[in-house]
């Protein structure tokens, strides 16, 4: 998911206190002719185009976990694309202006600066001339609200479907309870309408408050979303019929759609234990019998057993 960001030129004189915050950063005190400053929206409570939103909590959360996290390009890994470094973060709301949603437009705010060298001298005129204009951010949620029914959409179960009308409301995910903040960077098209957001998630199993952060982060391309989307669909159809087909023979006094019904509420781990339990009580009512069994009956001494 990704939300846009807008920049802005940094004030005619620099406060002394925001000179300092920046100095947190640096190995040595610089000047305010040493560094470029500028405003970012990093993100908001808007529904984006992946019909997802922030809630105005993650948005408080979202504002300790970046500050001070470092600006690159095109969410590149490499140490030398770093081109900036947010010293700065509140939220910002605006009652004047409400989303879809109902509530007031809020969206987090950030000031970052760097350096002024030749090198960056390119960068800075692209920022104030408003070429490098757009931003997104990468972080990761601990959960996916739905916002129809409130259920955890990255857990499985809900049976909603984000983008559809639900008693004339439209279902979306609603990202909450943000874990980590990993960076902010340029980019040339974000997919969200006025701010932006790279959706990652974690390899690995949780660590503790002491444990240290070991997680790989990976960041979908949309196309690669989409995939992973449709075959997870898929595995799921298979389970649901699965279930439908073993729960018929099972529980014959069962329809067909009710165990349909059934199966919405269900994960895939639920649905794959649900068949499986079906397929033992399918056996014990239609055992399979071999036609080349041979005969069990001491008594019966013709050879119909291996008519076939």
């Amino acid at each position: 998911m990704k939300k846009s960001i807008f920049t802005a030129a940094q004030d005619a004189v620099l406060p002394e206190e925001e000179l300092a915050l920046i100095n947190r950063h640096t190995l040595r005190e610089l000047t305010r002719d040493e560094v470029f400053c500028f405003t970012l929206t990093l993100c908001d409570n808007c529904v984006d185009r992946d019909m997802e939103r922030f809630d105005v909590p993650a948005l408080h959360k979202l504002a300790e976990l970046f500050d001070g996290k470092t600006g690159i390009a095109d969410h590149s890994m490499k140490s030398e694309d770093q081109v900036a470094r947010i010293y700065k973060t509140w939220v910002e709301e605006d009652p004047t202006n409400q989303t879809m949603n109902g509530e007031p437009y809020t969206c987090l705010k950030a000031k970052a600066y760097m350096p002024v060298t030749e090198e960056t001298k390119e960068k800075i005129t692209q920022i104030k001339s408003g070429i490098k204009k757009e931003t997104s951010v990468s972080c990761a949620v601990g959960a996916v609200r739905c916002s129809i029914c409130g259920s955890n959409m990255k857990a499985g179960g809900c049976r909603h479907q984000k983008g559809k009308l639900y008693d004339g409301k439209v279902c979306h995910g609603v990202l909450t309870d943000p874990t980590d903040a990993y960076e902010w960077s340029f980019v040339a098209v974000p997919a969200q309408r006025s701010a932006g957001v790279t959706k990652s998630f974690t390899l690995g199993s949780a660590k503790t408050a002491n444990e240290p952060n070991e997680e790989e982060t990976v960041t979908l391309t949309r196309s690669a979303l989409e995939s992973l989307t449709a075959s997870a669909e898929r595995f799921r159809r298979s389970l649901v019929e699965d279930v439908t087909r073993l729960g018929v023979l099972a529980m014959p006094a069962m329809s067909k759609a009710a165990l349909e019904e059934i199966c919405q509420g269900l994960t895939e781990k639920q649905l794959d234990e649900f068949s499986k339990a079906l397929s033992r009580s399918a056996a014990e009512r239609f055992p399979l019998r071999p036609q080349l069994c041979g005969e069990t009956d001491p008594e019966r001494n013709h050879n119909n057993e291996f008519m076939i």
